[in-house]
């Protein structure tokens, strides 16, 4: 993946970006830009091919931005090493009051500030709440608050969310980097603030940007430089000094620059083969860099139009659901860096079932034969499958090809868009038939792999719209405040999906983070939060 922009709760995972042109950001303010200075031959560098350019968080809503948001800014929650629920952080403690999860307060820690030394209280949380649904920025999170009804302060130290409707995951959504609170002296209230202005009061404050442009002139930031942040009060105490992030263009940059020692660190966007041999290297005593494994909440799907008048035949969704081989892709197309997904929910979030599995068992192309013969469908079914980017490039699309062909039901036409905004805009017209898409999810909650993604067409826009799902089903799970007591209504909706086919879910990954021998901590933040924490890597 390197960025993901839309406008639902959740973020499309993408993978590789424009070639870039090096610049500078000249720039003022809060942030020191100098260029070509970077952090210091002290700093730590990760790299990562997840490339962004906005870092407000009323528009920052990709893995690369997300990334520098979590480790410079607070929320009133964060998710700790290991564990996905929500913990205070600028705040002493949250909970839910009444018994319809629509009241939700919070009381602030005392003497906290950002960066800059200015009071953090109650009327910037409010602030950065009310800018970012004001903004409304489509390519931001601000629709993670579309249930907030409105927020008050009370005094300096305690915040009430009113919503609108029950909405039992506002906790993860504060505790995601859309919760981050911005210092209201600073930001202003209508409309974004430049990279280089930015204050937080996270545990690393940023002191540069480097910039970079594309051809055509849009630009990604290529570095950020950071250091400790003095006034940081919180959990995360910064183990070094300096960190810096490098955007790299795609996995063989990335590669090259861990090789030349130009990054200290990479995050989970080598190519799966590379990532393979890394691993290999390092168990046979071969290798200069070790490999840190994870179980990883990216998902991957391959999305049907249900508006199409082929792929619009439920039957036909069944057949290829009844075909692939998630066994085989994660063996032989992605070196087992990938694990197979039977369901819309990945392995490891509380509610996941194999629904997928139970339906429909290993790979059969009798019994999705039997499917389309049942329904009077005539073979081959001729299907087009279009991607944009994958970690796998081709392989996977030819791999999917053969598997579909399998006993002469489908005539299967694979196409790459590599333009990410064309495909987005692809999908979203109905000019495609099956399409491959990734998905990242905002929290690690069972209702960041549903709701945004089968409720109303979903950020697939696929036109799939089940009124027993998303009139019904998503809105009982979203007032259950005990998370633990909507697995089964998690299990209701998974077992529909798996029987409607309006995606077929293909794998999730593993994290597999590179790290030279000196650098230690990676093992503590790898997690299924998807949060890296930067407080805890060192140089050893």
């Amino acid at each position: 993946m390197s960025s993901a922009i839309r406008r639902t709760p959740g973020r499309l995972a993408t993978l590789g970006c424009a070639t870039l042109v090096a610049t500078s950001l000249a720039g003022c303010g809060s942030v020191k830009s100098i260029a070509g200075a970077g952090a210091g031959k002290d700093a730590i560098t990760m790299g990562t091919t997840n490339v962004t350019g906005v870092l407000d968080p009323a528009g920052a809503y990709d893995q690369g931005s997300w990334l520098i948001l979590e480790n410079t800014f607070q929320g009133l929650l964060r998710y700790p090493a290991g564990s996905p629920q929500p913990q205070p952080d600028a705040a002493q403690s949250c909970e839910f009051t009444g018994s319809d999860a629509t009241t939700y307060h919070c009381t602030l820690r005392t003497g906290l500030t950002f960066s800059n030394g200015d009071s953090l209280t109650a009327k910037d949380v409010v602030f950065s709440i009310d800018r970012m649904k004001k903004i409304k920025d489509d390519n931001g999170p601000s629709s993670l608050f579309d249930t907030v009804k409105s927020v008050e302060a009370k005094g300096d130290a305690e915040v009430v969310f009113h919503l609108s409707v029950p909405d039992a995951t506002l906790p993860d959504k504060l505790a995601s980097a859309a919760g981050s609170i911005v210092d209201h002296a600073v930001f202003p209230a209508d409309k974004e603030l430049a990279n280089d202005k930015l204050v937080g009061s996270g545990s690393y404050k940023i002191d540069s940007i480097d910039q970079s442009a594309a051809a055509d002139g849009t630009k990604s930031i290529s570095k950020v430089s950071l250091s400790a942040n003095a006034k940081y009060r919180g959990e995360e105490k910064p183990k070094s000094p300096k960190f810096a992030v490098k955007f790299l263009a795609g996995p063989d940059e990335l590669k090259a620059a861990l090789d030349s020692g130009q990054v200290d660190l990479t995050d989970n966007s080598l190519d799966p083969n590379v990532s393979a041999q890394l691993l290999s290297d390092q168990q046979t005593g071969k290798g200069t860099v070790k490999v840190i494994q994870a179980d990883g909440n990216d998902t991957r799907f391959l999305v049907f139009n249900t508006k199409d008048e082929t792929t619009g035949q439920q039957a036909v969704r069944q057949a290829v659901a009844q075909l692939v081989d998630r066994q085989a892709l994660a063996r032989d197309v992605y070196a087992r860096t990938v694990q197979p997904l039977y369901s819309v929910v990945p392995s490891g979030v509380a509610g996941h079932n194999t629904a997928f599995f139970d339906r429909y068992g290993q790979p059969d192309p009798a019994k999705a034969k039997a499917l389309l013969a049942a329904a009077k469908v005539p073979t081959p079914v001729k299907l087009s499958l279009t991607w944009s980017r994958a970690q796998a490039q081709g392989a996977e699309g030819a791999a999917l090809k053969k598997q579909l062909e399998a006993g002469g039901l489908f005539q299967v036409t694979v196409t790459q868009q590599a333009d990410w905004n064309a495909f987005k805009k692809g999908w979203s017209d109905g000019s495609y038939q099956a399409y491959t898409v990734g998905w990242s999810a905002d929290y690690p909650d069972a209702d960041d792999f549903v709701a945004p993604l089968v409720v109303d067409g979903g950020a697939f826009h696929n036109g799939f719209d089940d009124p027993q799902i998303s009139q019904k089903l998503v809105p009982q799970e979203q007032r259950q405040a005990e998370r633990t007591v909507a697995a089964s209504t998690f299990g209701q909706i998974q077992d529909q999906l798996a029987a409607q086919v309006p995606m077929v879910p293909l794998f999730q990954n593993k994290s597999f983070y590179a790290a030279r021998a000196d650098i230690t901590g990676v093992e503590l933040t790898v997690d299924a939060t998807g949060v890296f924490r930067f407080a805890d890597i060192a140089r050893g």
